[in-house]
């Protein structure tokens, strides 16, 4: 069974925006994260890499672990109204 490409091409368009909307609280967090620790180099003169990676790093598990569920829910529903249909021949 062949697919139609106006399906297809909106199928891709939708994951893609759901990937970004997942992607979005985790690298807004890092890139302020980056920020503020950057600035406080940047005022104290410390130029340690662990120092940017590590508060980083905490701070990105700390909003995966908040958003966890707001990720698996729009995951699910992403597959429920998308992709098994387009499965089961819908």
């Amino acid at each position: 069974m062949n697919m139609d490409p106006v399906i297809f091409f909106d199928t891709l368009r939708e994951a893609l925006w759901d990937a970004v909307i997942l992607a979005a609280p985790i690298l807004a967090v890092a890139l302020a994260v980056g920020l503020v620790v950057g600035l406080f180099q940047a005022l104290t003169s410390i130029q340690e890499l662990s120092l940017t990676f590590v508060p980083k790093l905490g701070a990105i598990l700390v909003v995966f672990w908040v958003s966890m569920s707001f990720m698996t829910s729009t995951l699910v529903s992403f597959f429920q109204a998308t992709i098994i249909p387009l499965i089961e021949g819908g």
